[in-house]
């Protein structure tokens, strides 16, 4: 059958067959799963967003959980990373305490995350995304924007049509779903992949932008969040159709450059192009304790094995951070954080452990602590990394020691030695 988009203005999902409109089935297959659209062949720029990430990679790798309620996250102090649609429909969201979540969905099945695996899938995918178009701009492990004009001639077909066959790719070859949005702009095309989810495929047009946005809420705009949120309410301002009765000087001189940003995202206005330099800024790792700790031991315990973490993910990524930055948040939820740049780069977890204590001995003082980070940014290539140290002079048989270590977890497995900074202490603990 023709897929002309003159002749067929929409196509199935599921086995690509063009559609006449009206069609509610596909004429192939039999399938509900149409997309029709106006704009539907002229959109380049989309957004994709793969659905419940964490939790739809643990399902694929343990299928009995297929139809039960999973949240991935930690220990009974900590929150929730991500849930699966069966858990959110008992209430369960990202960043909920842990013990809410149980209270919500007691029937849930709890499981930590697999860091390490969900950034060996993420790059699966973010390689098949590379196979549609170079112009990939990653905004976490999980989403990304993709520029598709152009793309044309070396796909035979249109950026719509390929953007389904990578969705069902991905399904295939993957095991887990993605929803695409796909839109004129980076604003609307996030939009557009939160509207059908899971499994979605939305497409927000020019031609009805400020329609569909007019009674949207104004925490919709990105930059609105809960504070900024309460001052528009309190200027009687609560739907994006409000914004955009109001001109430009007006909302600047109430809100400054936020005003304008307002102005334009309320108008379907966002001219940002989709930028490849998407890398990393830091390498880190944290852990929510169970209960609060005070005692510095306790707390270079965790330490050790935090940078331990950073290290082994900054030598599979091949890079090196040049600042090490200690993260701790009190009892009380207040954040402190505290950094110090190194001479030169590392990406060995003795250095980044050592300067971490030098760190972490200032905050000692008795306060209790919820959680404990480490990590490094400055990222850098690992050329000048970890020079022989003239004044440490024990600094080189550590570094040779950590590399001999290294070997043995490779080949054996990380239990199979540790250093006396973590040996035969509780690992159960968060």
């Amino acid at each position: 059958m023709s897929n002309d988009p003159v002749e067929h203005p929409g196509f199935c999902r599921d086995c690509l067959t063009g559609q006449r409109a009206g069609m509610r089935r596909c004429s192939a297959c039999g399938s509900p799963r149409l997309v029709y659209h106006p704009e539907l062949y002229q959109l380049t720029l989309a957004h994709i967003d793969c659905d419940a990430f964490y939790a739809s990679v643990e399902k694929r790798d343990h299928p009995e959980l297929a139809d039960r309620p999973v949240i991935i996250g930690g220990g009974k102090r900590g929150v929730v990373s991500t849930a699966c649609y069966i858990a959110r429909i008992h209430g369960v969201r990202s960043a909920m305490p842990m013990f809410k979540a149980l209270e919500a969905c007691p029937q849930a099945v709890v499981i930590k995350p697999d860091m390490e695996k969900y950034v060996r899938v993420s790059r699966q995918i973010r390689a098949l995304m590379q196979d549609l178009t170079p112009l990939v701009q990653p905004l976490s492990i999980d989403e990304a924007f993709l520029e598709l004009a152009g793309t044309e001639r070396l796909h035979h077909d249109p950026p719509a049509r390929t953007l389904a066959k990578f969705a069902r790719r991905v399904e295939q070859e993957i095991g887990i779903t993605v929803s695409v949005g796909l839109s004129y702009c980076k604003f609307l095309a996030k939009i557009a992949s939160d509207l059908q989810k899971p499994r979605g495929f939305s497409v927000i047009g020019a031609e009805e932008a400020t329609r569909f946005l007019k009674e949207r809420p104004v925490t919709m705009i990105w930059g609105v969040g809960k504070a900024f949120e309460a001052t528009l309410e309190r200027d009687g301002i609560r739907t994006i159709g409000q914004l955009q009765s109001i001109d430009e000087t007006d909302l600047m001189r109430r809100y400054g450059a936020m005003g304008q940003r307002l102005f334009r995202l309320s108008r379907g206005l966002d001219d940002r192009a989709v930028e490849i330099d998407g890398e990393a800024k830091s390498v880190s790792s944290e852990t929510t304790f169970n209960d609060d700790l005070c005692d510095y031991g306790d707390l270079v315990t965790h330490l050790r094995r935090l940078s331990e973490q950073v290290a082994l993910r900054l030598r599979k990524a091949d890079i090196a951070g040049h600042t090490v930055v200690l993260k701790l948040k009190t009892a009380d939820f207040k954040s402190r954080t505290r950094n110090r740049r190194l001479e030169s780069p590392t990406r060995l977890a003795d250095r980044i452990f050592r300067t971490g204590m030098q760190l972490l001995e200032k905050e000692t003082d008795g306060t209790r602590f919820r959680l404990i980070g480490i990590g490094v940014s400055d990222l850098s290539a690992p050329d000048l990394a970890d020079p022989p140290d003239l004044v440490d002079a024990k600094a080189g048989r550590r570094a040779a020691a950590e590399a001999a270590i290294n070997l043995l977890h490779d080949k054996f497995g990380k239990a199979s030695v540790e250093t006396g900074y973590t040996f035969g202490k509780d690992k159960r603990r968060k």
